[in-house]
């Protein structure tokens, strides 16, 4: 997973993934956002491939002139979520289990309806496909995810 600080430009999200693009690298998911500073947005990428193409992605990028510094972050010292709803078949008969689950989760219920609930949650990835699978055979009627976005864990600024 990278972290990378860009100029808070327009465009600067299409070169970065037309870099990926013409070097045939797979992006499993992208999250940006505006920083503490409005002038610099954070990308968190996830990307797989070996130390080699992880290390030549990150010199590619570094080579665009929006991108200010480019971290990997790497699991145990960093903190990364991601975000999933998840909108489920809830007949009478088992919306206190679905809610009960969703509670073991710490999950939320956003939205409800005569035959479905929606369900807010965040964490990381085991967490995410704990929940889903737990949830699925309850018919599971859309879901959608946000992608990984994360940190460094402690003291630590990425523009340190």
């Amino acid at each position: 997973m990278l972290s990378v600080l860009v100029e808070n430009n327009s465009g600067v999200l299409s070169r970065i993934a037309g870099l990926f693009s013409r070097r045939g690298y797979n992006i499993d998911s992208l999250s940006v956002g505006v920083t503490e500073n409005p002038d610099i947005s954070r990308m968190t990428i996830t990307v797989t491939g070996d130390d080699y193409i992880l290390e030549q992605i990150k010199k590619q990028l570094n080579k665009l002139i929006n991108v200010i510094k480019v971290v990997e972050l790497k699991p145990e010292k960093s903190v990364y979520r991601e975000l999933i709803l998840v909108k489920v078949k809830a007949h009478a008969e088992d919306r206190t289990v679905i809610k009960e689950t969703v509670n073991i989760f710490r999950a939320n219920i956003v939205d409800i309806s005569p035959k479905t609930l929606t369900v807010e949650m965040t964490g990381d990835a085991g967490k995410i496909s704990a929940f889903v699978d737990v949830i699925k055979p309850f018919g599971i009627i859309e879901l959608v995810r946000t992608g990984f976005t994360g940190m460094q864990r402690g003291g630590i600024k990425i523009t340190d």
